[in-house]
């Protein structure tokens, strides 16, 4: 069930491919959106595509982990956390091609 991995060289690919700007403007096009969503995201806010899905990042506080090797107990520290919710229509796109 592993598949290959698309990199943004497959993306600017297929951009160039698909709306016929030159490799290059289409490479740019592509990093343009990624550092746009990455921006929108590093301030906090919230990224949803439509049909697609949605980006948010999470506020996870200070707790108590256990270290499963030794079962002593170590703070896990707060951090912000990347999460990505899939669109009902991404969703049912994957469950129907099986």
């Amino acid at each position: 069930m592993m598949g290959a991995t698309i990199t943004r060289a497959d993306l600017s690919e297929a951009v160039y491919q698909e709306v016929g700007l030159s490799r290059n403007e289409s490479a740019e096009l592509v990093e343009s959106v990624l550092n746009e969503i990455s921006e929108t995201l590093i301030k906090g806010d919230a990224v949803k595509i439509s049909s697609f899905g949605s980006f948010a990042v999470r506020e996870k506080g200070e707790r108590i982990g256990r270290n499963p090797k030794t079962g002593e107990e170590v703070p896990i520290l707060p951090r912000r956390v990347l999460v990505f919710r899939a669109s009902h229509v991404l969703k049912n796109k994957i469950n129907n091609s099986l």
